[in-house]
C-alpha cells in the first residue's frame, strides 16, 4: 500500500503573523487581525476537509472584499 500525500496548504495567501510588518499601517494591522481571526473560527469550526470543499486552492484576503452591486430601480421593479 502506498500512502497519499496530501500537499493543500489552505493558508498559503494568508499572513497569520501577530507581528505588524514595517510597511503596514496600524488600521491594516487590526483589520487584518480581524480577517485571521475569523478566517481561523472558519477552519476550526467545519474542518479541514470540509474546508479544503469550500477554498480548494486555499483562502486568501480577497474573499473578504465587499463586491458592490449597483441595482438600478428598472431591475427592483415600481414600488406600488
Amino acid at each position: 500500500m502506498t500512502k497519499e500525500i496530501d500537499n493543500y496548504k489552505a493558508f498559503a495567501g494568508v499572513n497569520l503573523s501577530n507581528a505588524r510588518s514595517e510597511n503596514e499601517s496600524y488600521e491594516d494591522y487590526r483589520e487584518r487581525l480581524r480577517r485571521n481571526e475569523k478566517i481561523l473560527k472558519l477552519y476550526n469550526t467545519v474542518g479541514r476537509d470540509i474546508f479544503k470543499e469550500m477554498f480548494p486552492a486555499g483562502i486568501e484576503y480577497k474573499v473578504f472584499e465587499k463586491q458592490e452591486e449597483k441595482v438600478t430601480q428598472e431591475e427592483v421593479g415600481e414600488a406600488k
